[in-house]
């Protein structure tokens, strides 16, 4: 079955929203949209615009480090990191550069550093970046990482979010649940589609989307 993309016009810059509406499942949820974070993490044009707004929502005064990057978020993150550390930007890290980390994932879903990786997480201040932030069950996870690892969380952004909130954090990005007006994510055992007789559409995760 082929997935018909819809595009809605960018709320500023050139940061538009791809969505499919249908039944789609994920590890945590089961959702009636899939949005298609995929040329805006790849597309350097995009990755750049999107870096830029969502760096004018934090506080110049936010200490960053290191931003951890969640989803395939890499190219964003360097984007970011550019960002906020060019001429002219006040930013109060001590150390004028930021680093740009990925968390390796094990069988059990859990985040973990290697020994020449952690460094960047131990003792830094540490802003997690993800695609998008339905359930909060990943950023919630990274943010649990940053801590056992001895690092300071300072914040949680996406391009979409459905929560306002995670682990005390508010969650910043370019587009919320109230863009897409009749979005719904439902656990697995409550999804009213499922209970209707609603067949699958397709799988998705942070890779992308495999239909049926």
């Amino acid at each position: 079955m082929a997935i018909n993309l819809i595009q809605y016009p960018p709320k500023s810059g050139n940061v538009p929203l791809r969505v499919a509406k249908g039944h789609f499942a994920t590890s945590h949820s089961h959702l009636n949209y899939y949005i298609d974070m995929t040329m805006t993490k790849h597309r350097l044009s995009e990755a750049r615009d999107a870096a830029a707004e969502l760096c004018r929502q934090f506080k110049v005064s936010t200490i960053i480090d290191t931003i951890l990057c969640l989803d395939g978020t890499e190219v964003i993150g360097a984007c970011m990191a550019s960002e906020l550390t060019r001429a002219g930007y006040m930013n109060m890290n001590a150390h004028r550069t930021i680093y740009v980390a990925t968390p390796e994932h094990t069988s059990g879903s859990q985040l973990i550093f290697r020994d020449n990786t952690a460094p960047m997480i131990v003792g830094k201040h540490v802003l997690v970046l993800a695609a998008s932030v339905a359930t909060g069950y990943t950023a919630q996870a990274a943010v649990e990482a940053i801590r056992y690892y001895s690092g300071i969380p300072v914040g949680i952004c996406s391009i979409f979010a459905c929560i306002e909130e995670c682990e005390g954090f508010p969650v910043v990005s370019i587009y919320k649940k109230e863009d897409l007006d009749d979005y719904q994510s439902h656990a697995s055992r409550e999804c009213p589609m499922c209970r209707a007789g609603v067949k699958l559409d397709a799988l998705v995760n942070s890779h992308g989307i495999s239909s049926f």
